[in-house]
């Protein structure tokens, strides 16, 4: 096949030093050629973390999660308490962000309006969300949650 014609901002399919410089420029990976993989000529270095994804959580930190230093510490150490509690009653109104504001650090039951239920830790509470870990059985996730979402909660 005859490549000559191959025109555009594109490189050609065989040149295995243009097609890395244009997977190091857009994905972060293959600098076969001579030209650093971020900035201008002549001028090296990459950008902190990958160029694209989610950030990194540091040591010891989740990918996702409340930035070093906000939204608390992290999970708690143990897991959750051993029991479920029984629902009290269900509510027709939305969570008030007020309420549950005093189950922040504290091992809370949560039943969505979804007939989900499980165990939380929340760690931030905003105007329509809460934000903290959720236990997965096994270990604590970071997951946030439209509270109109919940259906009701208990905190212990």
């Amino acid at each position: 096949m005859n490549h000559s014609n191959f025109g555009g901002p594109y490189p050609h399919p065989d040149d295995e030093r243009q097609w890395g410089n244009l997977l190091q420029g857009l994905f972060g990976f293959g600098n076969w050629g001579n030209q650093p993989p971020f900035g201008p000529p002549g001028q090296g270095g990459r950008p902190p973390g990958p160029p694209f994804g989610p950030p990194s959580g540091g040591p010891g930190r989740p990918p996702f999660g409340p930035p070093p230093g906000q939204g608390g510490d992290g999970p708690p150490s143990s897991p959750p308490p051993s029991f479920t509690p029984t629902q009290q009653q269900v509510s027709v109104y939305a969570v008030d962000p007020g309420g549950i504001r005093g189950c922040l650090y504290r091992y809370t039951y949560v039943w969505l309006n979804n007939r989900q239920q499980f165990w939380y830790y929340p760690t931030f509470v905003g105007r329509n969300s809460i934000a903290g870990y959720r236990w997965m059985g096994f270990y604590w996730a970071y997951f946030g949650i439209d509270l109109k979402r919940i259906d009701s909660f208990q905190c212990f």
